[in-house]
């Protein structure tokens, strides 16, 4: 596979056309991103298999994927299990405090604009997606959060919160897009509680690339099991 056009260039990725129009290649940044690129494709591979559809095709290497070309829909979807982060200033809750139920939130994907969090009747008022594609958003995060917590806690991993974005394809189908990964999930260990998802870069921890690839070996131990 040919790698063609630079099309997008973030902070931890870029992202690259091929010689295959339905096709993207997804090129992740450092040492840290090598280990995101792992957890995420792992990840997906996991919910797959619970019969989540998603964007993955194949990993290339450890730092590129080849993933299918969708059409993003410009929302961040917040999946919180806990209290934490600004969850616990806007609604003066303690960190650590568990939700009675997982809470949804939606971000407006507009970053000069700060990601701001907006309402379902913004989303329809903006014209980001239609009603039945968000119906299938909700649907498709809840599960997503069920398989995980599951998943995570077999590897002694609480899934705190996490940032889910979704695309639809030509025949538009609504799937798991961009990436899943621990800069993009809060996660405590679930017997002492240590931070090791995305709380270590964000709160200038240390040792964020060996707890990321900690993640990654207990996810592998227990795909092995």
């Amino acid at each position: 596979m040919e790698k063609q056009d630079l099309l997008y260039e973030g902070k931890s990725k870029t992202v690259y056309a091929t010689n295959n129009p339905e096709l993207l290649i997804v090129a992740y940044q450092e040492e840290k991103g090598a280990v995101n690129n792992r957890v995420s494709n792992e990840v997906m591979r996991m919910l797959e298999r619970k019969g989540v559809p998603t964007h993955l095709v194949r990993q290339l290497s450890d730092r590129e994927t080849v993933v299918r070309r969708v059409r993003m829909i410009p929302l961040e979807i917040i999946v919180r299990n806990v209290v934490a982060g600004t969850l616990s200033t806007l609604i003066g809750q303690p960190e650590g405090t568990r939700l009675r139920s997982p809470v949804l939130e939606y971000r407006y994907k507009a970053a000069a604009l700060g990601n701001p969090m907006i309402n379902r009747f913004h989303v329809f008022a903006l014209e980001l997606c239609t009603p039945e594609i968000l119906e299938e958003i909700d649907r498709l995060a809840f599960r997503i959060n069920k398989i995980l917590r599951q998943l995570l806690l077999e590897a002694d991993i609480r899934l705190i919160d996490c940032k889910l974005e979704f695309g639809c394809l030509p025949d538009g189908t609504v799937v798991l897009a961009d990436e899943i990964s621990p800069d993009t999930s809060r996660l405590w260990d679930a017997k002492t509680g240590r931070k090791l998802g995305k709380d270590r870069f964000r709160r200038d921890l240390s040792d964020t690339t060996e707890a990321y690839q900690e993640i990654l070996d207990r996810l592998g131990r227990i795909h092995c099991e």
